[in-house]
């Protein structure tokens, strides 16, 4: 008796704990069904969506604000995932929203991220484009897309380089190269040689420069020496200048006077040289009818003919 009634209360115990059971999952579905939530759809064409799962989180800003609902494979284009997702209705989904995949680096486990609304209370994202049954999210780049889209591309660039180096290594260029260096290192040497008579010019054009200064400065003290001297003669040279300036314009006046004096001097001299030419003229015809005097004896006894008279004069 005692043994059927424990197993009445065990049983007992079980039947009641299966109803309690039943009775909160009911009540949860329940209560999430009348949860206000809003469905989106995301097409992850870029992106790899390994470690991404029924159920996953949906985050905002590293809060999580709904679950992945459903993906699978897009049979219209076959290159993209069709992601649907549920999200709570208070979430600020906006046209400009988009969505990447997160991953955990150890577990592998995947995640969806929205990126926050930029400005403040933007406008909701609730259009629902022809043939959607949801309005759809764009797909963002992750942060890790971007750093293997970079490695890429540095990888290609790595590739590109390698092969020119490879060319640039060729046979023929080893072969130039040699021979540059050759040449290189027989102009070193050159160089080495000749450095030692550079040396000993440098040193003779520093002497000589040290020697020009030198004489500069004797030619500088020269010139002050002469400047001193030549001085008081310019000085005097001045003096003996202006003196002569003032000898000049004194006997510039003195030969105005004296030309003054000369011209009237002149004047006076060529009226009576005119005066005594007439005279020595009167003279010289009076000599000359003397003289024809002379020459005939009778005109000194009985007078002259009238041939011998002059100009006016009459035999009486």
């Amino acid at each position: 008796m005692e043994a059927d009634a424990r197993y009445t209360l065990v049983g007992a115990t079980l039947i009641a704990l299966v109803v309690a059971a039943v009775g909160a999952l009911v009540w949860l579905k329940s209560s999430g069904s009348r949860q206000d939530v809003d469905r989106y759809t995301i097409y992850f064409q870029r992106q790899s969506l390994d470690g991404l799962q029924v159920g996953a989180d949906v985050t905002m800003l590293g809060v999580s604000v709904g679950r992945v609902e459903a993906y699978t494979v897009d049979r219209r284009t076959m290159n993209r995932v069709r992601v649907t997702i549920r999200v709570v209705s208070v979430t600020p989904v906006t046209p400009q929203t988009e969505a990447i995949v997160q991953r955990n680096i150890l577990t592998g486990i995947a995640r969806i991220a929205l990126t926050p609304p930029a400005g403040a209370s933007p406008a909701l994202l609730t259009a629902v484009s022809p043939g959607e049954d949801f309005p759809v999210i764009p797909e963002g780049q992750s942060d890790i897309d971007q750093i293997a889209g970079a490695a890429n591309r540095m990888a290609k660039s790595g590739a590109i380089a390698l092969d020119n180096i490879n060319e640039l290594l060729s046979v023929e260029n080893r072969i130039a190269f040699t021979q540059t260096l050759a040449a290189v290192r027989d102009i070193t040497s050159t160089v080495n040689a000749r450095m030692d008579k550079l040396d000993e010019l440098t040193l003779t054009l520093t002497r000589s420069a040290a020697d020009v200064g030198r004489a500069s400065r004797d030619v500088a003290e020269q010139v002050r020496l002469v400047q001193g001297a030549a001085t008081p003669a310019v000085s005097q040279l001045e003096s003996t200048l202006r003196d002569a300036s003032r000898t000049l314009a004194r006997v510039e006046r003195e030969s105005a006077g004296v030309a003054q004096r000369f011209d009237a001097a002149l004047e006076v001299s060529t009226l009576e040289l005119g005066a005594t030419t007439r005279e020595i003229r009167a003279t010289a015809e009076m000599l000359a009818r003397t003289a024809d005097r002379f020459a005939e004896p009778r005109a000194l006894l009985f007078g002259p003919s009238e041939r011998q008279l002059g100009p006016g004069e009459r035999l009486k």
